[in-house]
């Protein structure tokens, strides 16, 4: 199954958000709304599952789920909400998440997010249109194909790593010798290549080349434990609170039956 993939040439993003507005209407997530858990309108959210970046010199960078070939979320998803597929996109199955919110904090560069204003709240990212595509209603992601300057084109992730190497090669003076995506965390499905540093555009400086599960899977073992702790812990503070109140109880009925008894001796003298 060939691996397929997303790259991001910054040097030819003008800012136009078309992939934005592609992304919405494809996906009817909705219109963004200034909530005040977000630090920007336009931040990624719930309703906004990719959004622009400034960058350093005037640049834009597009941000979303960078689909990591080893993902850090679906390791962490004790339900198998979030997948990887074959293909290359991390999917997200809203029917049999239970809302625990592990997979946030899993995530290396931060891009899932929840729908705290819904009263079914699901975590909501980009899956690349996986579905759509899948189905056939769809050649490419809506992004991509939306894009008037092809600074973001969809292909096989080998294809498109060569196509990167190619354009840092043709052009040495222009781009960082560097493509974002290649070997972070294990590589993604999401490439970039720059004329400037990515750090402010959700990439880390720090985040090495070895894969997050992990350290992912590390956590969610300690899941059960927790949880039958927990269930110890509820059921030890129930049965306190019980004892409580049936000793409470016993000496409601001694103290009556005390009364009743200094009653009958007064009546008598």
């Amino acid at each position: 199954m060939t691996t397929m993939a997303i790259l991001t040439d910054v040097t030819r993003c003008i800012g136009c958000e078309n992939c934005v507005a592609a992304c919405r209407e494809t996906n009817e997530t909705g219109t963004d709304a200034p909530y005040r858990w977000q630090g920007h309108p336009n931040d990624l959210s719930s309703t906004r599952w990719t959004t622009l970046k400034p960058a350093p010199e005037g640049r834009f960078a597009r941000v979303h789920c960078r689909h990591c070939l080893d993902p850090a979320c679906a390791a962490a998803c004790p339900v198998g909400a979030l997948k990887a597929t074959a293909e290359g996109p991390v999917t997200y199955d809203p029917v049999i998440c239970m809302g625990c919110r592990y997979c946030m904090m899993a995530c290396p560069f931060r891009m899932t997010r929840y729908e705290w204003e819904s009263p079914t709240p699901r975590v909501r990212k980009c899956i690349l249109c996986y579905d759509k595509i899948k189905a056939g209603e769809l050649e490419q992601p809506a992004c991509t194909s939306a894009c008037p300057t092809q600074a973001t084109i969809y292909g096989s992730r080998d294809g498109l790593l060569a196509e990167a190497r190619r354009r840092i090669q043709d052009n040495p003076e222009l781009y960082i010798d560097h493509i974002w995506g290649e070997e972070e965390v294990g590589g993604t499905s999401v490439l970039y290549i720059s004329d400037v540093d990515l750090d402010t555009a959700g990439w880390p400086a720090k985040l090495g080349t070895k894969a997050r599960p992990e350290l992912a899977r590390k956590v969610l073992h300690t899941v059960p434990f927790t949880f039958v702790g927990v269930a110890m812990a509820c059921a030890a503070v129930q049965w306190t609170f019980e004892r409580r109140k049936k000793v409470a109880a016993v000496k409601g009925q001694d103290s009556t039956v005390d009364n009743c008894e200094s009653g009958q001796e007064t009546d008598s003298e």
